[in-house]
């Protein structure tokens, strides 16, 4: 990728824009969170308050947010040089091939396999019963998609898959910048699933390169 270089850490792009699809697909559009790249600072406001939502503690019964660790957040903004921020996250695919690639074979009743489609939100979710840690899920979306599904080094198994927070997204909520919007958006577009090193050499070619 030239001299672009990651320095820490899926988004999908059309213009300045990302696009985290669900597809509850009402006259072509459907609800999404927008990445508006030209404002985001890398502040990872968004990576804290998506762990903090996602993993929170129990005490005495009622559930608390959780201590916000960015290692766990199912949105990671990766940082480049020269100076890009790309946020990533779970593209939620209509194909899924995260629920594909997973051996677990459907229940019989419910026809889930280990990884399923949430009806509701359109989100991929994991019971953690059927889950045997093995891995393929993390491997087709890595192939496949963004990368963003990577196994726990506890359990194995897999996380950073966006639940929009049940329809709530906390990442678009807490933006400092407004760089995150969660609204109606239509299902064409480009650079579907794309790993957050390919958008950012986009990007670069773009605004470092357009000169040339």
């Amino acid at each position: 990728m030239r001299d672009l270089a990651i320095f820490s850490c899926g988004t999908i792009i059309l213009g300045n824009y990302g696009f985290i699809i669900s597809d509850r697909n009402t006259e072509g559009k459907i609800k999404a969170i927008v990445i508006d790249f030209s404002k985001c600072t890398g502040c990872r406001t968004c990576e804290t308050v998506c762990s903090a939502f996602n993993y929170p503690f129990e005490n005495k019964g009622m559930k608390i947010m959780g201590p916000g660790n960015p290692a766990k957040a199912n949105i990671q903004v990766y940082h480049y040089n020269p100076d890009l921020d790309v946020p990533s996250i779970c593209s939620l695919c209509p194909d899924n091939p995260c629920i594909k690639a997973c051996p677990v074979e459907p229940d019989k009743v419910t026809g889930r396999k280990a990884l399923y489609k949430d009806k509701a939100t359109s989100t991929v979710r994991v019971d953690s019963k059927r889950c045997i840690a093995c891995g393929k899920c993390s491997d087709a979306c890595s192939s496949k998609r963004t990368g963003v599904i990577r196994q726990n080094s506890d359990t194995g198994e897999p996380m950073g898959i966006c639940t929009l927070c049940d329809g709530d997204p906390k990442c678009v909520k807490y933006c400092t910048y407004g760089t995150l919007s969660y609204i109606d958006v239509t299902k064409d577009r480009d650079y579907f699933g794309m790993p957050p090193q390919k958008i950012a050499q986009l990007l670069y070619d773009k605004l470092y390169l357009r000169s040339n």
